[in-house]
């Protein structure tokens, strides 16, 4: 099964990852039935297909009103490429492949390091260059060469999962670019002086798994030793192959070899050539194809890439070090949460005990209510990380939505008594069938109504009040959770649904109101908040309606036995 990814990178969905594989076809849109939902007015409800042919993966568009734009140009069927950028509407998704679907890394049989017997002799090398003689492109220069240029630095910068990708694309763009027959990227080893082959092309689009490309040792030392690119000449003067090896044999012309230097350090080798036929050899016609200017083209291809690999490393180095810290935040603020969990259930644990030892009910009664109240918030703790921590398709049902309020409020009046406070359900009347995640919608609610209760609790004559309600005009389902409490200032409205940040101390996790906006997200729908300091809050939940069938209708209306 080929497996790839569709991730967010410009718009509200931002971050976002979506999975795709070629079992199954996904549709991208607006609606909440979408395979692949974008939170973007601009986008269709059913907006664009993508499907899996046998070879690639293809974006069709479904007749959406503004289009889908692959790499800037406009498209109705596009085969997807590793690293396209699909704009739809104001959202920008980036196209990657698994590792998986990547060509194999090539393996070091692919190529034979030839120790040569006497080193690299002076007269076999026709050009050398300093990698810092190449900052400014050569006015004589030849298109080919400019192209090459060109599209090694559109190749850096796009994205793709795997630097070997990269590395392979480059290399082939060099190897038609400048004539050479094969060619290899080695990169050395960071803790030795081993190199490892990244790349290895042919120029007639083959692999070459089947047949070893032999690499000069003694080129590949003199380069990396002195930092300079090499052209060789031809056979009539290259003894890289002494002692048995003849250039003929190894059908070898030319090789040229560049370094990849970076800011600070020599990453590797672009190791290219040329080859022969045992027919050209003897006839000793000349073969020489590669030039000064071929040189001064890889030698700047070579430095753009060794940057462009440093600057990756960098930011895997960067990724990785907020992962650890984001993965270290994860654990110290559920670790203090579950702590305080653990320690209501030991004192009420602590109390069953003390009521069984003296045979007192009250207290028995009186220490299981405070155990139950602590399995309570473990669980949804627990439910809470488990609907944060994955994307996933709303199931739509059709569902009474007072219904579902209503147990809401019967969990919810229980707790505001604990607390004092006063609660209050007031169900919307006639409100029309609507299809959504009865769970998921379940949870957001609860999710904000105990953040409510949590709010005025302390406060004189706390009050929180639940609503139902439906804009015809939009059709859109509302829920409304209003409490009198203190109010959120305007500055904080956005981080209140930032995942662990909480305005209640050590009594919020701070993942409830994040989890209520993802849920509405996943159905289309907004949180918004209204009021402020001394005003109290209101949260106001609305997403679409859903369409719902005259089967559903029927099946949702109470049934009457005679």
């Amino acid at each position: 099964m080929i497996r790839a990814t569709l991730l967010v990178t410009k718009g509200s969905n931002r971050g976002s990852r979506f999975e795709l594989t070629s079992a199954h076809d996904a549709v991208i849109g607006r609606s909440v039935d979408s395979n692949i939902r974008l939170d973007d007015s601009e986008v269709s409800r059913h907006h664009a297909r993508l499907s899996f042919d046998g070879l690639h993966f293809v974006l069709r568009d479904l007749g959406s009103a503004n289009g889908c734009r692959v790499n800037g140009h406009p498209v109705r069927e596009r085969v997807l490429e590793d690293g396209d950028t699909l704009a739809l509407g104001t959202s920008q998704l980036t196209f990657q492949l698994s590792d998986s679907a990547h060509p194999a890394m090539p393996d070091a049989g692919q190529i034979r390091f030839v120790e040569d017997a006497g080193g690299l002799k002076a007269g076999a090398i026709q050009q050398t260059l300093n990698y810092d003689e190449t900052a400014p492109v050569p006015l004589e220069a030849t298109q080919a060469g400019l192209d090459l240029l060109y599209k090694v630095a559109e190749e850096l910068v796009t994205p793709v999962q795997t630097l070997e990708s990269h590395l392979q694309r480059i290399l082939e763009l060099t190897i038609s670019a400048i004539g050479a027959d094969r060619g290899c990227v080695l990169l050395r080893d960071p803790v030795g002086a081993d190199l490892t082959v990244m790349a290895f092309a042919r120029r007639d689009g083959s692999s070459g798994l089947h047949s070893q490309m032999p690499v000069s040792r003694s080129i590949t030392d003199y380069v990396l030793r002195h930092g300079t690119a090499v052209l060789t000449s031809d056979a009539s003067v290259d003894e890289r192959f002494t002692g048995g090896q003849s250039i003929v044999s190894e059908g070898i012309c030319e090789a040229l070899c560049a370094p990849m230097r970076g800011r600070a350090d020599l990453l590797g080798v672009f190791y290219l050539d040329t080859t022969t036929t045992l027919e050209q050899a003897v006839s000793g016609a000349p073969t020489g194809r590669l030039t000064e200017e071929n040189l001064r083209v890889v030698v700047t291809a070579a430095r753009q890439t060794a940057l462009a690999i440093e600057s990756r490393q960098f930011q895997d180095a960067l990724v990785k070090a907020e992962r650890f810290a984001a993965m270290g935040q994860t654990i110290a603020v559920l670790s203090h949460h579950i702590k305080n969990i653990l320690q209501g259930v030991r004192g009420g644990s602590h109390l069953i005990r003390m009521g069984l030892d003296q045979s007192r009910e009250e207290l028995i009664r009186q220490g299981w209510g405070i155990v139950e109240r602590n399995q309570t918030r473990i669980y949804d703790l627990v439910m809470d990380m488990l609907s944060f921590s994955r994307d996933r398709v709303p199931v739509l049902k059709l569902t009474d939505l007072n219904k579902l309020a209503a147990e809401v409020a019967e969990l919810a009046a229980a707790r505001a008594a604990e607390s004092g406070v006063t609660f209050e359900y007031r169900p919307a009347e006639e409100l029309p069938p609507a299809s959504f995640d009865a769970e998921g919608i379940h949870r957001a609610i609860l999710n904000i109504v105990g953040n409510a209760i949590e709010a005025v609790e302390g406060v004189e004559r706390g009050a929180v009040v639940l609503q139902t309600g439906y804009d015809r005009v939009a059709d859109m389902m509302l829920v409304a959770v209003s409490d009198n409490g203190p109010g959120i200032p305007e500055d904080q409205r956005q981080s209140i649904f930032n995942v662990f940040e909480s305005s209640k101390g050590s009594r919020g996790t701070g993942i409830g109101l994040p989890v209520s906006r993802k849920i509405l997200r996943e159905h289309g729908g907004r949180v918004r908040v209204e009021g402020g300091p001394g005003q109290g809050t209101r949260f106001v939940l609305s997403w679409p309606r859903g369409m719902a069938t005259v089967q559903d209708i029927a099946a949702l209306q109470p049934r009457h036995d005679n």
